[in-house]
């Protein structure tokens, strides 16, 4: 059964370990002619390969000439009079470097068996064996460290905190999966570098319907992931990221908790606040200057009553408290991820293992081997390397795009702004009173989803530029490339995700001028204001629907959807004939079942979604509370489909070893520091936090918060000849600190504006500077490797020690055992005399070292 549905070869004995496709043509007219003309080329290059050393730069030089217009077959066809079949013979050298390729493994030991008869036309199948000795012979020649049948005892802790460890391990007995191995905690498997000479456990690879019934299942949410099942079925550096994506969903519930909490405190305190009820008071009957030229009237303040309410419910003391709590949170997140890895990598046998050197990648070979080609020419000396004047025009390349891609992003920022003040003014010359009354709503809802499908699409175009520009540099290894590609990749989507959100928390409201005196863009677009609640709602808006767009569109619809219309799209090209969809499905082998799956494209996209998330998480947390909790609820999710994406919906990744998550980890230690300076900035300038403390301590009369919202407002005389006794029957208000028009510096700004100011800047240094130092001691009191493994690791050292002596020892005395054997045997062979000779244990010299009884 298993053979029929594609397992095995078929022979029924040797199980298909992995399966390589490629193309295959039907012969077309001309075949004898075209054929002939490749067997010359064929066995040319056959004969060269054969050689020895030179064969491998006349392969070379024939691949070139492949690669170049057909020039090689192309004579070939004109000298046997096929003239114009350059076509058909590209896919004959194909086929011979194909054959070629295969004959290679064949060589390493592994064992192949071709299908060009597979029911997809057009595609062919050769499946690839590997015995168990050659799995032995690399297992050795990769140093890898197996569990042996050798167990010890793990010493547990005592007293107190084994019944408390003991306590929580049947309370969160339900939240394991039922996967794992059941053995004693106290219990552990010697490991050390395999070797055919010793005995190691042996290994159930049965495990893909245990993946997707514990694992890649929405039933199973609430329960752990079974990390370790995942890094057998997929390698160690899968495993890793989802042990981190697990970690980070973890360590949100605490950051959700505290989110939650100071969310509800701005809901329970917000009519107490006084600034938001001196504004809602109908007897403060404020008029305020108008909000845009021309079309735009004054108004009163009340009429933002619900903004400064809503204002509130993230502009209060406890956010001061959360962006210090994130703070920390983030610097926790990162200390516990380096244990938890650290323990990964004990549990798994990685703490002896390092990176192997990458072997060049083609591309690279290739262009060394151009460089060599053309060197040849002028002068002798080989080209080993590209330099870096070979690279100068790929990195001028670099450095132009990503300025531009950025440039793009910042000019996209700037039409949206100019469709807010346009959209402004034409929603407040409409005629509905409805509409005139929802105006800044409606603006900026709007402007916040524009700013999200812009994103969106960036980030694919984003995506596509930093990979053109990744492949120009010519990177030498595949570590190379994928870092390259990560940091430009990241640098491009992290401007296109937080441009918008940096305008509206830094600049906007503070380059607007003042009444009389207005900024204007293109002498006719007036710069936008803030609302007297402040630019921080309107941040609230644009964060909430950019992260929750990003989540629900990006992350989830684009992950489940566009890999079943590939698959669909796929399947739609090789239906052939008539055959139903359920007839044709029984009919087709396992791998030509997973062929119509979708390749793997690496961790990268994975990675770059949830960093992004870590940003809007900890960048930006002071005005949005909220934000941990919508990005627990989405990673609750987000690991489930991506458990089921990589079970029935991707090809199975080849396996690979790692020990950390590389350069994400660097990625989001710096996040996590911008972090701090960012929060720092927006509890300055962006909220109301430091005037209301100001103003509280310094200008207030009775220390309270009454009158604070008239110390935030100026004067401005609307009358264009003010000679009049009472100035203030001209004055209207506008929010800023500047000078009254009947003082001696009319319009100046104010020394309450200084002051404010003061206190900003000193409040941004003290902050971050006593954040960063809480975090570094934070980094100081928790090691990187929890004491038990760092135990444990000494423990196993001396009894790998204590295991190789008695090998040794055991090799010893079976040497002496056969050499004292051997020399009775020769003794008694020359009784004839009193001499007896042996052979040195240690040596090949056999008779000429001799001893004599």
């Amino acid at each position: 059964t298993s053979c029929q549905h594609g397992l095995y070869f078929q022979d029924g004995q040797r199980r298909v370990d992995y399966v390589l496709t490629y193309p295959v043509k039907k012969p077309g007219g001309g075949r004898s002619c075209r054929h002939s003309a490749h067997l010359l080329t064929e066995n040319a290059v056959a004969r060269s390969l054969r050689r020895g050393p030179q064969g491998r730069d006349e392969r070379l030089r024939h691949h070139q000439a492949q690669r170049g217009k057909g020039s090689t077959s192309a004579v070939a066809d004109v000298e046997l009079g096929c003239p114009g079949e350059t076509v058909n013979g590209h896919e004959d050298h194909k086929a011979f470097r194909r054959e070629e390729f295969e004959g290679k493994l064949r060589d390493m030991g592994l064992e192949l068996e071709k299908d060009e008869d597979a029911k997809i036309p057009g595609v062919g199948f050769v499946k690839i064996h590997a015995p168990w000795n050659i799995l032995c012979r690399e297992a050795e020649l990769m140093k890898l460290k197996m569990p042996t049948k050798k167990v010890y005892e793990v010493k547990q802790s005592s007293g107190v905190m084994e019944k408390i460890s003991s306590l929580v391990s049947k309370a969160l007995e339900p939240l394991h999966p039922h996967v794992e191995e059941r053995q004693p905690k106290n219990i552990k498997h010697l490991s050390h570098t395999f070797s055919r000479e010793k005995q190691h456990l042996d290994t159930d690879d049965c495990f893909l319907q245990l993946l997707y019934e514990e694992w890649a299942n929405y039933g199973v949410f609430y329960k752990y992931q079974p990390i370790g099942l995942v890094r057998k079925y997929f390698g160690e550096k899968i495993g890793l990221y989802f042990a981190w994506l697990g970690l980070y969903t973890q360590m949100l519930i605490p950051a959700s908790l505290v989110g939650v909490i100071v969310f509800l405190y701005g809901c329970a305190t917000v009519d107490d606040n006084i600034p938001s009820m001196e504004i809602c008071h109908p007897k403060n009957n404020i008029t305020m200057c108008p909000l845009c030229d021309r079309v735009c009237s004054y108004w009163k303040l009340s009429t933002a009553c619900g903004t400064a309410r809503a204002s509130h419910l993230f502009d209060n003391p406890a956010t001061v408290f959360f962006s210090i709590f994130m703070a920390l949170w983030a610097a926790m997140f990162m200390e516990h991820w380096k244990r938890r890895q650290m323990r990964l990598n004990y549990e798994w046998d990685l703490t002896g293992f390092e990176d192997e050197e990458d072997h060049p990648r083609a591309e690279y070979e290739f262009r060394v081997m151009q460089k060599s080609m053309c060197k040849d020419q002028k002068s002798q000396h080989k080209v080993e390397k590209l330099t870096f004047q070979d690279r100068l025009p790929a990195y001028m390349t670099n450095i132009v795009m990503m300025l531009l891609m950025i440039g793009v992003t910042f000019a996209i920022v700037f039409g949206v702004i100019l469709y807010r003040i346009s959209t402004k003014a034409a929603l407040h010359m409409s005629s509905n009173p409805i509409t005139r009354n929802h105006v800044q709503l409606t603006v900026k809802t709007t402007a916040a989803i524009i700013n999200l499908v812009v994103i969106l699409i960036l980030d694919e175009v984003y995506g596509a530029v930093a990979r053109w520009l990744t492949v120009l540099e010519v990177p030498k290894t595949d570590k190379s490339f994928e870092e390259r590609l990560i940091f430009k990749t990241f640098i491009l989507k992290f401007f296109n995700a937080f441009t918008p959100i940096i305008y509206i928390a830094f600049f906007r409201g503070r380059l607007v001028g003042r009444p009389g005196s207005y900024l204007y863009v293109f002498e006719s677009y007036r710069m936008e204001e803030c609302t007297h609640g402040g630019c921080l709602m309107e941040l609230c808006i644009q964060l909430s629907i950019t992260m929750l767009g990003k989540q629900l569109i990006q992350n989830n619809l684009f992950e489940i959807g566009v890999p079943k219309l590939k698959k669909l799209i796929r399947y739609v090209r090789s239906k052939q004939g008539t055959f139903q969809e359920e007839e044709r499905q029984k009919k087709l082998m396992r791998y030509e079942t997973d062929h119509f799956l979708e390749p793997f494209a690496g961790l990268t996209p994975e990675y770059m979604e949830m960093i992004i998330q870590f940003g809007f998480v900890t960048l930006f947390v002071a005005s949005f509370p909220l934000a941990p909790l919508f990005a627990l609820l989405n990673n609750i999710i987000e690991i489930r489909l991506d458990a089921k994406k990589f079970v029935a919906e991707l090809r199975r990744p080849v396996a690979a070893r790692a020990k950390d998550i590389g350069i994400w980890y660097n990625i989001l230690r710096g996040v996590a520091k911008v972090a701090v300076i960012i929060n720092a900035f927006v509890i300055s300038f962006t909220s109301d936090f430091i005037p209301r403390m100001v103003y509280q301590y310094m200008y207030s009369p009775d220390g309270s918060m009454h009158g604070f919202v008239n110390h935030t407002l100026s004067y401005f005389n609307v009358n264009l000849e003010p000679k009049f006794e009472n100035i203030f029957i001209f004055s209207k208000r506008y929010k800023d600190y500047r000078e009254p028009p009947w003082s001696a510096t009319p319009y100046e700004i104010s020394k309450e504006f200084w002051a404010v100011l003061a206190v900003r800047l000193a409040f941004v240094i003290v902050f971050q500077n006593v954040v960063l130092l809480m975090n570094d001691i934070v980094d100081w009191l928790i090691p990187d490797i929890p004491k038990d493994i760092s135990l444990q690791m000494h423990k196993e050292k001396i009894l790998l020690v204590d295991l190789f002596m008695k090998e040794e020892q055991g090799k010893v005395h079976i040497l002496e055992s056969r050499v004292t054997t051997g020399g009775k045997e020769k003794c008694s062979r020359s009784n004839n005399n009193n001499n007896c000779t042996m052979a040195h244990p240690r040596s090949g010299l056999n008779n000429n070292s001799t001893k004599s009884f």
